[in-house]
């Protein structure tokens, strides 16, 4: 799964890079908006206050750790604008709605990783849900899925 390069164009600033970081970890808006520089290593990102309380630690390309730290301290995203972004996506949305009511959006982290051959147990942790059942609705996204069922059946051993 790839991007529209209309998703980018529609996006600046630190909606840009915001943006950019929730596809990139999976993190909701406001834990990627609200992030400190402190919060930021290496290669990793660690989002606090998040939904469930607890913190959530993700690796993240070394590219993108230096273009969302590039002259930054403290609150790297001040501009970042939920409400303009929101408002720019779904006019982007409308422009491809092919003639539906609801324009039905899919996170694209769980989904490309899943597609990819990710683990679900791995993603479980990305997402910081506390219940396996919360990350399941992304297993049948993986093109194996079911393939174990016939693996490891009581049966392949006769």
């Amino acid at each position: 799964m790839t991007i529209s390069r209309d998703y980018w164009e529609v996006m600046k600033g630190d909606n840009l890079l915001v943006a950019k970081l929730c596809l990139s970890t999976g993190a909701r808006w406001n834990e990627a908006a609200m992030l400190m520089a402190t919060h930021v290593m290496k290669d990793r990102v660690t989002f606090v206050k998040t939904k469930n309380g607890k913190n959530r630690t993700i690796p993240v390309a070394p590219a993108l750790i230096a273009e969302i730290l590039e002259g930054r301290s403290g609150r790297l995203f001040p501009d970042a604008d939920y409400v303009l972004a929101r408002e720019r996506l779904k006019l982007l949305f409308r422009i491809y709605q092919t003639g539906k009511q609801h324009i039905r959006c899919v996170t694209p982290l769980p989904v490309t990783f899943m597609m990819n051959g990710g683990n679900i147990l791995t993603l479980q942790r990305i997402l910081g849900h506390s219940n396996i059942l919360q990350t399941m609705i992304y297993a049948h996204f993986s093109p194996d899925h079911l393939i174990d069922a016939v693996k490891y059946n009581p049966l392949t051993s006769f």
